[in-house]
């Protein structure tokens, strides 16, 4: 008879949570780390050209000026002409002197077009006006 015995009945599938706690905390590991290697920028998104001496910077207080391949300009996230564009930027001058602009070009967008928004942002008065890149693979560099 198979009474209140336990050892001949039949076992009941169990689900084992210890082992599944490291690969969660692989995963959460993993998802933090690349987030945090991932390139912030206040731009609109572009396929930036490739630079081995690509620094990350932080784009925290600046304004970030998008060259589109067509030669769209965008103020942040934001399309503007060329007018707002040059009026962006001196209001931006008054609210902050010592400003900086990223330039975040496509790295098909006309040459012309970049040598224009640094110009205009020269003129302006800002000493900091940087073009954004991005880090080149080791073994694309070599």
């Amino acid at each position: 008879m198979h009474g209140g015995s336990s050892s001949g009945g039949r076992k009941r599938a169990r689900i084992e949570i210890i082992p599944l706690i490291d690969v969660i905390f692989f995963l959460l590991a993993t998802f933090v780390l690349f987030t945090l290697s991932l390139s912030k920028s206040n731009g609109q998104p572009v396929r930036q050209p490739d630079s081995v001496t690509s620094d990350p910077r932080d784009p925290s207080g600046t304004h970030t000026v998008t060259i589109q391949t067509d030669g769209r300009l965008a103020w942040d996230k934001e399309d503007v002409s060329a007018d707002e564009f040059l009026q962006r930027l001196q209001d931006y001058r008054a609210s902050d002197p010592d400003g900086r602009i990223f330039i975040n070009g496509d790295e098909n967008a006309h040459f012309f077009s970049v040598i224009y928004v640094m110009d205009e942002a020269r003129k302006s008065g800002f000493q900091k006006v940087y073009i954004e890149t991005r880090a080149m693979p080791k073994a694309k560099a070599q």
